[in-house]
């Protein structure tokens, strides 16, 4: 497993994994409780959250399997850094309006 992730693992595919792992627990622990909304709300998890994350796994796969995955690790790590900065900017203007 970890020599796959080294060969043709991405960023978002790892962080897909970790998404889907995490969202997978909360509908877990969220479904064995004892009232109703707590189940109403493992559905609406896992609903929004495991979709998306099934969504990028797949994208990303299919960019890995038509450009390679150094092509798509570089695209990939500007998205991400666009989007640090894009919070960071965000942060600064909140911060500022106080």
């Amino acid at each position: 497993m970890i020599k796959f992730l080294k060969a043709k693992g991405t960023l978002f595919f790892i962080l897909g994994i970790l998404g889907f792992i995490g969202v997978a627990i909360t509908v877990t622990v969220l479904a064995t409780g004892h009232s109703a909304p707590d189940k109403l709300m493992a559905m609406y998890i896992g609903i929004f959250g495991l979709i998306p994350s099934l969504l990028l796994l797949i994208i990303d796969r299919v960019c890995v399997w038509k450009f390679g995955v150094a092509k798509v690790n570089k695209v990939e790590k500007y998205i991400l850094g666009i989007f640090i900065l894009l919070l960071i900017l965000n942060w600064i203007r909140l911060q500022s309006q106080l």
